[in-house]
């Protein structure tokens, strides 16, 4: 796009860096988040706070965004919000469950960004590293509606027997939601989602075909058991 980007801003892990005329890297940690990433994922939200209706916000996202966008609610720190991850990694949960914690103590994850872009026109390209793509899970959706709920992460806490390890300010938050102390993060149906366009530009499914095409034209007979 050239000199049509005002200004632009891209958190990446640590090394992985790319020659850029315009928008700006941050390098962050990734599974466990980092302080580098936490700055960075302020910048963008403040960046994305900028935008005017008639404006067209671009984002992309992938695998790892979880990670490289933490930026804990108020009364969250970021020590409350590592500790919170390194359990949940450890505890057996699958990415849908990580995730709906994760989204429920973010200010840029489930759907965070998308209000803070509101309301100008906001694309957001997508490679997903997650079975059946769910656009709400993959990278913690920070432009989708968040179809999970503060009840339902405290019954991911209480599934894995993990309530007592979990940080006590991150568990008073998800509390205080139940009790609708608590804002929820904006869900389906919410009126800011209809100038967000979210697009699938890669997947499993996709690598997978492309491999068959491509194993087919040499000369093999392909038969695809799974993408997962």
């Amino acid at each position: 796009l050239g000199k049509k980007i005002a200004e632009g801003l891209v958190c990446v892990k640590y090394d992985h860096l790319a020659a850029l005329n315009t928008v700006k890297l941050v390098e962050a940690a990734h599974p466990v988040p980092d302080k580098s990433g936490q700055e960075g994922a302020q910048a963008i939200l403040e960046l994305a706070s900028k935008a005017q209706k008639g404006d067209l916000v671009i984002s992309a996202f992938s695998g790892g965004g979880s990670a490289l966008l933490p930026l804990p609610v108020e009364g969250v720190s970021l020590a409350d919000k590592q500790e919170a991850t390194k359990v949940l990694l450890a505890c057996g949960a699958t990415i849908h469950e990580i995730n709906a914690v994760r989204k429920h103590i973010s200010q840029v994850k489930g759907g965070g960004l998308a209000r803070a872009v509101s309301p100008a026109t906001h694309l957001a390209l997508i490679l997903s590293d997650v079975v059946g793509d769910d656009l709400d899970v993959i990278a913690s959706g920070p432009t989708v509606p968040d179809s999970s709920t503060c009840a339902d992460c405290l019954g991911i806490l209480t599934k894995y027997g993990i309530m007592e390890k979990i940080p006590e300010a991150v568990l008073g938050h998800i509390q205080k939601g139940v009790e609708g102390k608590a804002d929820e993060n904006p869900k389906p149906g919410d009126p800011l989602f209809e100038a967000v366009q979210n697009a699938i530009v890669g997947s499993n499914i996709e690598c997978v075909l492309t491999a068959e095409k491509q194993a087919r034209q040499l000369g093999y007979n392909t038969l695809i058991l799974s993408s997962m």
